[in-house]
């Protein structure tokens, strides 16, 4: 019976889709969008990423360079093996350190296209076979080949001179001696020197010259800038100059120590071996720095070795001859190093040492005076500066010079001497490698006047007897020095026009040079020096004077630094002096005079003038940028400088630690601080005290009771001063008088605001209350039109499916009444039809009975 029904339904809907083919057509267009938009919802995960765009060329067609844009790797091997030398430049083209080295490539490839083969390749094309065999960390990077050597990474800056000077030390790593002319100039250079004796005679190419050569490439692939020279003599004549005897042999020259041949019977004759052998016995007098321009410990690790000497010159690395700049530091270093100076004190002993002395009373004997006097060799008068060392001491007062001699002298010199006429003594007032004090003192004669007296002073004493100075002495100027002092240098060089912003940082003044490997710096020679101490955390700039030459001046800043007690003054960076400062007085035309500053901003330059002002109180804020503290306290700082802006005799200061150095004794353990340094008594400066806090009224308290004014009218002194000390008193009293009948009538108006407000406050909570009343109305009424939508809604939803199923019926009543008026049809036609016939049938009937009568 089922079965039946489902037929009769199914021959139902075909009937109705013979009937609408349109209905058919709409079923099967529904359907296959249906179907499209399943595939397009199950397939849109899959193309959130676009695929990458094809890689271009990144150098210019033009340049001799083989761009390999799609990471070929298999065509650099095919290309590198029919080359003698190769570079390999690997680049990612977004790389902006990739993009700025491009230039200097092409422009070195330009030069060298004829004995170099250059080739790139883009290692960040995901497709590519460099970038799935290689995992670099950075780009750009630079392989030279040197036949079936290699590779050799360039670590150098990405400048084409230095990396034409790269490649060239690649192409001839070795410089061929055929003279001992040319092999006595090879090894007179400060740089360490390597030498390889062999024969061509027996062959075309004798055993252990290639494991020369590759020894020589070894040292480039460990220092880019080739400071260790290979050369390669093949004279046996030549060789004999060095002590060269056996084929096949390898020469390390040195200096100061004996020079060395490589142990064939204690290491194997390799290339690796070769240049470890080299490494680990050379001597370097001046070493080179590149900071990489990154985040890098290079300058920290060097510097921690100890105090060092760095020197900003102008270099130019394709240069076949050191410039004569860098050849006379070499020699000062060298000079330097040099401990053995047994050939520099012959000369020396012959001639008589200087001396400069310094006479000085003595308060606790009323007629005695005393000269000290500091014995110089005749090498070390060729800077001014060390000529009388205690000459600085000399200009800030006799008390200090006397402090001077008590510590270095007085308690040296013979009891008996200090009751005689006349007493010397002669010692070293520490370890020094260049001068030595004697001290002498003698009695005045009482009757003489002023300028006999002058005269007496002046007149120099006799010569003491020469003194037994220790070996270490009698070297001159700085020769030996590094074996005489414990504060040894390290020398180090970097190019100024490369690291202009390092020395800027240390103190170089001046514009950069526009040329960038002409130099540029603080000197007219474009050098800049100075000596950092890291452990000390100080650094010494050298000021040439234009008279002195480039050798006296480092000459003698060396020897200041190695002094025991140094003339050296501490360099110290800060920021620029400002106009502006905290809390300063708006003005709206620009044609009134400059706003008034209530709070001094001090620099390093403008510190000790500000601070050290007899006259004022000086009230000093420690800060720094980075400490949220100090800017919370800023505003009790500015209304501290505002009550006190009547007062000329107190200044608020702060100043950024940060960014200014200061004097060792003004700095402070920790930020915000504060000191205090009064007037007339600046020594006794006061700090504030760290467990009380920092408000307004405990700033003042501390203020007027460490203020220079209270502490003077302590002292004993003449009636005007104590009188002119109480009219400031007087005059401080009324001010602040005045300043707190301001602060009540402010306080008077702030209470009424304060009250003003409160019954705003009062007024605006009983709106709020109000509002939130009407609010819950509104709330209810909203929720009663959402009950009365939803039951609307659902009434229009029935009502709607019940005019979809009149619809249906009516749909059905339609086909049914086609159906009958179709069945009408067929049997109106079928009983007219049967009428026809019938009417027919008569019509023969009575034609047949019409014939029969």
């Amino acid at each position: 019976m089922l079965r039946r029904v489902r037929q009769s339904s199914l021959r139902q809907a075909l009937f109705l889709m013979a009937r609408r083919p349109g209905l058919l057509c709409g079923a099967v267009l529904l359907g296959v969008l249906l179907v499209l938009a399943v595939k397009f919802t199950c397939s849109r995960a899959k193309n959130v990423v676009a695929a990458a765009r094809p890689p271009v060329r990144f150098f210019s067609a033009e340049a001799p360079i083989v761009d390999l844009y799609l990471g070929q790797l298999d065509q650099v091997e095919r290309l590198r093996s029919v080359a003698e030398v190769s570079l390999i430049f690997f680049y990612a083209p977004w790389c902006a350190h990739s993009m700025a080295a491009r230039q200097e490539v092409q422009q070195v490839a330009k030069k060298l296209a004829k004995q170099v083969q250059f080739l790139a390749v883009n290692c960040w094309w995901n497709h590519g076979k460099c970038r799935k065999q290689n995992r670099f960390y950075q780009y750009p990077i630079i392989h030279l080949f040197y036949r079936r050597f290699g590779p050799i990474e360039y670590k150098g800056p990405y400048v084409a001179p230095y990396v034409e000077s790269f490649i060239l030390r690649v192409i001839t790593p070795l410089t061929y001696l055929p003279s001992r002319d040319a092999l006595k100039e090879f090894l007179s250079y400060h740089e360490p020197r390597v030498v390889g004796f062999f024969q061509f005679n027996s062959s075309p190419q004798p055993p252990g010259y290639m494991t020369y050569l590759s020894s020589a490439l070894q040292a480039l692939k460990r220092d880019f800038r080739g400071v260790v020279r290979f050369g390669v003599v093949t004279n046996k004549q030549v060789a004999e100059a060095i002590s060269l005897k056996e084929d096949e042999s390898v020469y390390l020259n040195r200096r100061f120590n004996s020079s060395l041949i490589f142990p064939r019977r204690e290491r194997n004759f390799t290339s690796e071996a070769i240049c470890s052998w080299v490494f680990e016995h050379r001597e370097t007098v001046l070493q080179w720095l590149q900071p990489p321009g990154t985040k890098s410990r290079l300058l920290e690790h060097e510097l921690s070795k100890g105090p060092a000497l760095l020197l900003f010159l102008p270099h130019n690395p394709l240069g076949t001859k050191p410039s004569p700049m860098l050849q006379q530091i070499a020699d000062i270093a060298v000079r330097y190093h040099s401990c053995d100076n047994a050939n520099h004190s012959s000369s020396e002993e012959t001639s008589p040492p200087h001396s400069c002395c310094q006479s000085v009373p003595l308060p606790e004997f009323s007629a005695r005076v005393c000269e000290v006097c500091l014995r110089l060799s005749p090498s070390s008068l060729s800077s001014s500066s060390v000529r009388c060392s205690f000459s600085s001491t000399t200009t800030r007062g006799g008390e200090v010079f006397q402090s001077h001699l008590r510590h270095c002298c007085l308690h040296r010199l013979p009891a008996a001497s200090l009751n005689s006429s006349e007493g010397c003594s002669h010692f070293l007032s520490s370890y020094s490698p260049f001068s030595q004090y004697s001290a002498c003192c003698r009695e005045v004669e009482p009757q003489l006047n002023q300028s006999q007296a002058k005269e007496e002073q002046a007149a120099p004493l006799p010569p003491p007897p020469s003194p037994l100075a220790p070996s270490s002495q009698t070297g001159g100027g700085i020769t030996g020095l590094r074996c005489h002092t414990n504060r040894t240098l390290r020398f180090y060089v970097l190019d100024v026009a490369l690291n202009w912003p390092l020395a800027e940082r240390l103190g170089a003044t001046g514009n950069r040079s526009v040329s960038p490997h002409q130099g540029a710096g603080a000197q007219g020679d474009g050098s800049f020096a100075t000596i950092v101490h890291l452990k000390d955390e100080v650094h010494y700039v050298l000021h040439r004077s234009a008279a002195a030459t480039l050798t006296e001046s480092l000459e003698a800043f060396i020897r200041n630094f190695s002094a025991p007690h140094s003339l050296l003054q501490r360099h110290l960076v800060g920021e620029e002096d400002r106009t502006a400062g905290e809390g300063e007085t708006p003005h709206a035309d620009t044609q009134q005079p400059p706003p008034r500053r209530f709070i001094t901003e001090l620099t390093t330059s403008s510190f000790l003038p500000a601070v050290m002002d007899v006259e004022k109180d000086v009230l000093l804020f420690y800060y720094t940028q980075w400490c949220g503290f100090c800017s919370v306290l800023n505003h009790v700082l500015i209304q501290l400088a505002r009550l006190l802006q009547g007062n000329g005799s107190v200044t608020v200061a702060r100043v950024n630690v940060a960014r200014n150095d200061l004097p060792w004794e003004f700095m402070v353990d920790h930020v915000p601080s504060i000191l205090l340094f009064p007037k007339y008594n600046k020594p006794n400066s006061v700090k504030y005290p760290d467990d009380l806090p920092i408000t307004l009224p405990n700033i003042l308290h501390f203020l007027l009771q460490h203020s220079g004014s209270v502490q003077s009218a302590d002292k004993p002194g003449s009636a005007s001063g104590a009188a002119e000390q109480s009219s400031v008193l007087r005059s401080e009293f009324l001010s602040l008088q005045r300043e707190v009948q301001a602060l009540r009538h402010a306080r008077q108006r702030l209470s009424q605001q304060l009250a003003q407000l409160w019954r705003d406050n009062r007024r605006l909570t009983f709106d709020a209350i109000t509002l939130e009343a009407q609010n819950s109305d509104l709330q209810s009424e909203r929720r009663s039109l959402e009950d009365q939508h939803r039951d609307t809604s659902r009434q229009l939803g029935e009502a709607v499916r019940r005019l979809e199923e009149l619809v249906d019926v009516s749909e059905n009543l339609l086909n049914e009444n086609t159906l009958l008026r179709v069945l009408l049809r067929a049997l109106k036609d079928s009983t007219e039809t049967e009428e026809q016939q019938e009417e027919e049938r008569d019509e023969g009937e009575q034609r047949r009975s019409h014939m029969a009568s």
